[in-house]
């Protein structure tokens, strides 16, 4: 279990440094535009931030990460391609583990944390 543990973090770590880390600034920047796009939106209907509201409102939650992961898939889905070639033409095997962390950290990490802060620019500016 501790080779594994060690291995994954190693794993992990050297993809910052190894091929194709173009998508480390290519997925966070598409989660961005997403949720850009979809802050306004909000801002628009006047609802509250979105991490936020799938803390504090059970009945909503459902609806609103259905909403994120629709907005973040295309994103997803290209991570996911991307972090298997770099697995297989690196690590000669596609560890499963390892490619939903990052996906997660690179495409819906941002996205969470940018829509609620954007929905409150948008509307600031929206009200002026």
């Amino acid at each position: 279990m501790d080779d594994l543990s060690t291995r994954f973090w190693t794993d992990i770590a050297a993809r910052i440094g190894g091929p194709m880390t173009f998508r480390f600034i290519l997925q966070p920047t598409m989660a961005a535009i997403a949720a850009w796009r979809d802050g306004v939106k909000d801002a628009r209907a006047g609802r509250p931030a979105y991490f936020w509201s799938i803390f504090h409102n059970p009945d909503e939650r459902r609806h609103l990460l259905r909403e994120g992961w629709k907005a973040t898939a295309r994103i997803i889905a290209l991570g996911a391609v991307m972090d298997s070639i770099y697995q297989l033409l690196v690590l000669k095997w596609i560890y499963v583990g390892e490619l939903v962390l990052i996906v997660l950290l690179l495409a819906f990490l941002p996205y969470l944390l940018l829509r609620g802060p954007i929905n409150r620019l948008a509307r600031r500016w929206i009200s002026r």
